[in-house]
């Protein structure tokens, strides 16, 4: 994947934390359909904080566990105004005091909106870095994403999270890898057990 970037649409790190909040157990697509919409109602976090979970949820609806998300987001727009003044923190530790914001989504925004280096592991990544070999028995994301740290550079963290999941999205997809177009069987531990 020469380019390796986040497929979601989003101009502000406020605006790519709503889309990462969205993409749980979503697609991309699926997201980059709803934000626009989205952020016309609600472009800022101030905007967001004043709204009900019920109006958010009108609006998200397409989405899956849009109930949920729909309090996450507002329960995460309020936490932004009260604690951070309404600026999207760019720690790991204080994003993950939001609401609906896990491990992964803070590394997702530490990492695309502000160019640290993190790397954040969803199913993509956790299971291709597994085929592939750059993990070894990692049981959880957390064991997955500290043999990673360690195993790239840190100038590459961001660009090894998108080079993961692209990999995963459209070559070594879950049910079928596309093994016969793939540009690592050379290293791949998966493709050397089923070859």
């Amino acid at each position: 994947m020469p380019v390796a970037e986040t497929e979601l649409h989003y101009r502000t790190p406020y605006e790519l934390l709503v889309a990462v909040i969205l993409s749980a157990q979503c697609t991309d697509k699926r997201v980059n359909r709803i934000t626009p919409a989205f952020f016309e109602q609600y472009p800022t976090a101030e905007v967001l904080a004043e709204a009900s979970p019920e109006a958010v949820l009108s609006v998200i609806r397409s989405c899956s566990y849009p109930a949920s998300k729909s309090r996450h987001l507002t329960g995460m727009a309020r936490m932004l105004m009260s604690d951070f003044s309404g600026v999207v923190p760019d720690q790991v530790e204080d994003l993950m005091r939001l609401p609906g914001v896990g491990r992964k989504t803070a590394n997702v925004v530490v990492s695309v909106a502000f160019g640290k280096p993190a790397i954040a592991v969803d199913t993509h990544v956790f299971r291709v870095s597994a085929r592939i070999g750059l993990t070894r028995n990692a049981r959880t994301p957390l064991e997955a994403e500290q043999q990673l740290v360690a195993g790239f550079p840190a100038h590459l963290h961001g660009k090894a999270h998108h080079w993961l999941i692209l990999h995963g999205r459209y070559v070594c997809t879950a049910r079928k890898p596309a093994c016969v177009r793939c540009g690592l069987t050379s290293v791949c531990a998966f493709y050397r057990s089923v070859r």
